[in-house]
């Protein structure tokens, strides 16, 4: 079985075995981004990544807007049902952006990045904090793998939501908004890709937008029907 659940920013109990007991050997849980457990290296966040990885079944996570990516970015390159991951430890996997996956018969495809607020770039830790948004190169190789497809996919997990989704949800809390070029991009992507579902985490909320749209925070949810475990 393929689940799906939003930002864990390091938050154990989200990903504890008791939390996670329905899960069988060989299943998938993906994490929308802000995965926040490979962050600075140190003994005790190893000895996590290394129980994470220990479990029967595969914990997949694309990166958000705050994700070391310089980190995440040395361990080990590999191939994982059709698609590029760095190998964190065992079964834990960081999919790579604009890599296509088939996983029980299902396409999914993954694109993390996120953007950060005015406020958070004044603090910017450049150690940390870096490569949040895709390179151009990440964008045209994305329009390679959905030619191979015919733009045909079965789930996408994005980080961000499309900017009319984003609109949506922030206008109707009276909070403002401005676009962003990977919001706008994401918008073309949900015009021009045909896909079931379409998963999101960084507005924090667990809200269905449409029957193919959900936005996921807390909640973990079955990635093919969308219904909540």
């Amino acid at each position: 079985m393929i689940y799906v659940t939003g930002d864990t920013h390091s938050d154990f109990e989200r990903l504890s075995s008791r939390r996670l007991k329905f899960m069988k050997a060989g299943d998938v849980l993906l994490i929308c981004g802000d995965f926040g457990f490979v962050w600075d290296g140190s003994k005790k966040e190893r000895k996590i990544l290394t129980d994470l990885g220990k479990r029967p079944y595969n914990i997949c996570f694309i990166d958000g807007a705050h994700d070391n990516m310089n980190l995440i970015s040395k361990y080990p390159e590999s191939t994982w049902h059709g698609g590029k991951v760095n190998k964190i430890s065992g079964n834990l996997l960081y999919l790579r952006r604009g890599e296509i996956f088939e996983i029980e018969r299902n396409k999914l495809l993954a694109f993390g990045g996120g953007e950060l607020s005015d406020n958070e770039k004044k603090f910017l830790n450049t150690e940390k904090d870096m490569h949040t948004m895709p390179t151009k190169n990440e964008l045209e190789d994305i329009i390679v793998h959905l030619n191979n497809t015919g733009y045909d996919v079965d789930i996408v997990i994005t980080h961000e939501p499309p900017a009319k989704i984003k609109q949506f949800l922030l206008l109707n809390n009276n909070e403002p908004f401005t676009s962003s070029a990977l919001g706008v991009y994401f918008d073309e992507l949900s015009r021009d890709c045909h896909f079931k579902k379409w998963y999101f985490g960084s507005m924090h909320i667990d809200k269905s937008i449409s029957m193919s749209e959900k936005a996921v925070f807390t909640k973990i949810y079955n990635a093919k029907t969308g219904i909540e475990i």
